[in-house]
C-alpha cells in the first residue's frame, strides 16, 4: 500500500510539473525534493551522443547522475535548470568528478547530437547531451514517467514549435539506483546537498 501511494504521489508531481514556459517556483520549493529510492527503476537507456556514439548508462557507472529531460530551444525552464545544475557541480568542488549532468532531449527532430552537446557545453563543459530516435526517447521517458508533447508549429515553418515537458531532475547514485527527484526548479543549495549526501554516504560505506 505504501508503494502504491508513493507512486501516485510521484506521478502527480510529474504531471503537474509539465510546462513549456513556466516561471520557476519560489526558493522555498527546495523542500519538494523527494526520496524515490525503491519507487523508480534503475538508470538504464540506450541513446546517442556527439559523434554518433551510442551511449548507455554504463558510461556513468560509479558517478552520481543528475538526469534532466528538456530541449535546446526551450526558452526559460531548461536554461534555468541547466544553470542551476552547473552551479551544483561548481559547489561540489573537488567532488565534481564524482557526479555527472546528463541532459536528454525530448526534441529529437531538431536536437542533433552535435547541436545538443554545444548547448549543454554552454552551461557546463562536463555535461553530456543525449538524443536518439523517437522510440528511444519515448522508451526512456516512459521509464521515468516523464511527460512531454511536441506542439503543432505556430507558423509556416515546420520547425517553429514548442515542446511541453516535465521539469524534474532525477538523481541516481553510483550504482544507478534512483535516489532523489526534484519535481520543479529547486534551489542550488538543496540540489547540492542532495548530491553531496549521496557522495559522502558512498565514501563511508
Amino acid at each position: 500500500m505504501r508503494r502504491i501511494l508513493h507512486s501516485i504521489i510521484i506521478a502527480t508531481l510529474l504531471a503537474t510539473g509539465v510546462a513549456a514556459h513556466a516561471a520557476p517556483p519560489p526558493a522555498d520549493a527546495a523542500a519538494a525534493i523527494h526520496n524515490i529510492r525503491g519507487f523508480l527503476p534503475d538508470l538504464r537507456f540506450t541513446l546517442e551522443g556527439v559523434g554518433d556514439k551510442v551511449v548507455t548508462q554504463k558510461a556513468f557507472k560509479g558517478k552520481v547522475v543528475l538526469l534532466y529531460f528538456g530541449y535546446s530551444s526551450c526558452p526559460d525552464v531548461c536554461p534555468t535548470t541547466m544553470a542551476q545544475l552547473a552551479q551544483v557541480m561548481k559547489n561540489l568542488g573537488a567532488d565534481a568528478n564524482k557526479a555527472q549532468i546528463v541532459f536528454v532531449s525530448v526534441d529529437p527532430h531538431r536536437d542533433t547530437p552535435g547541436k545538443l552537446q554545444t548547448y549543454v557545453d554552454a552551461f557546463y563543459k562536463g555535461a553530456i547531451g543525449l538524443t536518439g530516435t523517437e522510440d528511444q526517447i519515448a522508451d526512456v521517458a516512459r521509464r521515468y514517467r516523464v511527460a512531454y508533447q511536441i506542439e503543432k508549429p505556430t507558423t509556416a515553418d515546420k520547425d517553429d514549435y514548442v515542446v511541453t515537458h516535465s521539469r524534474g531532475v532525477y538523481i541516481f547514485d553510483q550504482r544507478g539506483r534512483a535516489r532523489l527527484l526534484a519535481p520543479g526548479t529547486e534551489s542550488v543549495a538543496a540540489l547540492t546537498a542532495g548530491v553531496r549526501n549521496i557522495i559522502d554516504h558512498a565514501a563511508k560505506s
